[in-house]
C-alpha cells in the first residue's frame, strides 16, 4: 500500500465499518480514525444525544465540520465514516478532494439489523425495524458511488473482509 494512500469505509450502520477499519490498520500497520468516535471526543457528547436533543440537521452540520477537520488534521490512512456521512454530497466531494479511495461495505438489511439489535449503541435513526429498513433502502443508491464495493456476509469475519480489501485494493 503506497504510503500516501488513504481509504474511507462507508456502509449502513451495523455493517462493521469500525471493526474492518481496526483490522485494516493492524494488517497494514497504518493509523486509523473513526469519524463517529472523533465527533464524540470533540463534542464530548454521544451521537445519539446530539441527534435526539439537537436534531439530525444539526448533527449533519457537526459531522461535516468534523469530517473537514479529521481529513485535514489527521494522519490516519484508514477512516471509518458514519453510516450517513457518505450520503451527503458535500461530504463525498470533500472525501474525494482529499484523495481518499472509498470502500462500500455492503450487506443485507437483515445482517445489519441483527448487529444493530445486538449493539449497546443507541441509534435514534434506527429505533425500529421499519424505520431502519426505509433508511437502508434510501441509502443503497448513494453507497454504490464508492470506488470499491465489498460484500459482508454472515459468517465472514471483519478480519476476512479487511484481508479481501488489502488483497484487491492494495
Amino acid at each position: 500500500m503506497p504510503e500516501q494512500t488513504r481509504i474511507a469505509l462507508t456502509g449502513f450502520m451495523g455493517v462493521g465499518k469500525s471493526s474492518v477499519a481496526r483490522h485494516l490498520a493492524k494488517i497494514l500497520g497504518a493509523e486509523r480514525a473513526d469519524l463517529d468516535h472523533y465527533i464524540e471526543q470533540v463534542t464530548k457528547r454521544r451521537i445519539a444525544d446530539i441527534i435526539t436533543e439537537d436534531g439530525i440537521g444539526r448533527y449533519r452540520e457537526i459531522e461535516a465540520e468534523s469530517l473537514v477537520k479529521l481529513l485535514s488534521e489527521s494522519s490516519a490512512r484508514i477512516i471509518s465514516l458514519g453510516g450517513g456521512t457518505w450520503t451527503i454530497e458535500k461530504n463525498r466531494e470533500m472525501i474525494k478532494r482529499h484523495g481518499l479511495t472509498t470502500v462500500w461495505l455492503e450487506s443485507t438489511f437483515e445482517h445489519c439489523w441483527q448487529n444493530i439489535r445486538k449493539s449497546r449503541k443507541e441509534r435514534p435513526l434506527a429505533k425500529d425495524r421499519d424505520t431502519a429498513l426505509k433508511l437502508f433502502e434510501e441509502r443503497q443508491a448513494v453507497y454504490c458511488l464508492a470506488d470499491w464495493h465489498f460484500i459482508v456476509r454472515p459468517g465472514l469475519s471483519s478480519y476476512a473482509v479487511a484481508n479481501q480489501i488489502v488483497e484487491e485494493v492494495f
